[in-house]
Order: structure tokens, then sequence, then C-alpha cells
């Protein structure tokens, strides 16, 4: 069976409208998939919601789609955030690829004292978010800020509880810190080589920051990502049930 592909579309969406696609759709349905009028696909985006769809017309650099009915309404994602060190090109892509697929709501990058890189593409990361979003079936795509200091978000956050994933002992479980706690939370993790202490003194004196401790185990920066965003969503996000 033929699988209908998703395509997020920023443009208003309504049954019965003709809306155009960018250069970028039109060679991915046109050349890659070979899809031509009349063939279905989703269209979609957290305003709208989901629509079913079919190519109106497709050429080498435009495309058109006609929308038909609404599949699903829109809904508010739930709150969860990341926060990320910058990390290595594969990692950072990997992280943020996964953090959409497990429902983050935004995604603030970070540099640290100890990241490596010193650039980021958002651009990039950006269109991988909106990939990861279209094939994992959400109807928003996280936002992605440009990159920042640490200190400089620290400086600016709002009284949203910030987990901290910390490897100095004492800190309290995942699960212990989540308890009794609900969305709007958020979640940070460092860089490869972990915070520097000055870092993780500074951060301990803000009363929104939560140190939690993610095992026995030192995990990388982006498996850190997943498994902590998994227990979050379990514990407290949309995958713990009404």
């Amino acid at each position: 069976m033929t699988t209908i592909p998703r395509l997020h579309c920023d443009q208003p969406l309504a049954t019965g409208a003709e809306v155009p696609g960018d250069e970028a759709a039109a060679r991915y349905f046109g050349s890659v998939l070979r899809r031509g009028p009349g063939d279905p696909l989703l269209l979609f985006n957290a305003r709208d919601g989901e629509f079913a769809a079919t190519i109106a017309a497709v050429r080498k650099d435009r495309i058109a789609f006609t929308l038909g009915a609404r599949l699903r309404a829109p809904a508010a994602a739930v709150d969860i955030r990341l926060v990320v060190a910058v990390l290595k090109r594969d990692a950072m892509e990997w992280a943020v690829q996964k953090a959409t697929e497990l429902g983050v709501a935004s995604i603030a990058p970070v540099f640290c004292l100890r990241s490596v890189p010193d650039r980021l593409n958002t651009d990039r990361l950006r269109a991988i978010a909106r990939e990861a979003a279209e094939q994992s079936e959400r109807l928003d795509v996280p936002a992605i800020a440009e990159p920042m200091p640490l200190h400089r978000l620290l400086d600016g956050w709002d009284a949203t509880p910030l987990l901290v994933g910390a490897e100095r002992a004492g800190a309290a479980p995942l699960p212990t810190a989540l308890a009794g706690r609900r969305p709007p939370l958020a979640l940070l993790v460092g860089p490869e080589g972990g915070f520097a202490g000055a870092e993780l003194d500074d951060m301990t004196r803000r009363a929104f920051v939560v140190p939690t401790s993610l095992g026995p185990r030192i995990l990388r920066a982006d498996t850190a990502v997943v498994a902590a965003l998994a227990v979050m969503q379990a514990l407290a996000g949309d995958a713990s049930g009404p």
C-alpha cells in the first residue's frame, strides 16, 4: 500500500481552497515521488489542522494543491521545551529530529563553555524539524531559536521549571524531579564534555532550575536528549494519558 505523503504548509488551509507550494515541494512531488495531478496527499499546519488534498498542477519549479475535507482540527501542543548545547553537526541534527518526533514545542540551542562548534546552521535544523513533523504525524513544527550563550538564555528565562541533566551527585532522578509537575516544562542538556563547574554553580542559584540525574551511566548528549524527553512525555506530557 502506498503511503500518502504529508506536507507542512504555512498557507491558510480551508476546504475547497487551492494553495501553492514552493519550489522544493514541486521538486519533491514531481521529481522524487513522481506524483502528478490528482494524486493525494495531506496538508497540515498548527493553525488550521490537517486536510486531505490532491495535486492540482505540478511543474518543475511550481506546484499547487486543492484541499478537501479537514481530517484533524488544530490542537495545542504540550509545552515541553528543549534547551540543548550546540553539538557537533551529526549529533545536533539527530537530536533535533528525535526531539521533534517526541513532540517538543520548541528547541533553543545554546553555546556552553565546553561547546565544540562555534556556529550552527539553523535553516537546516528547521528543515529537519519540518520533515520529522511530516513523518511523525504531528500538526505543528517546533520553533527553533537562533543560538545564544547559555548565560544569556538563563538571564532572560521565565518561571518555567528548567530540568537540568546534572552529573553531580545528589541530583534527584528524573522521575522524582517530575513528580507533581505538569507542563510547561523545559529540559536542558549540556555539551559533549558536560557543563563546566561554573555553569552548574550559576544554574543552581536560579530558582527555576531543577537539577536532575539521568541515571548511573554517562550518556552522549544526543542520547540524553532522547532518553530524558521520553521520560518527560511519559510521566508529564502527552504520552501520560488524560
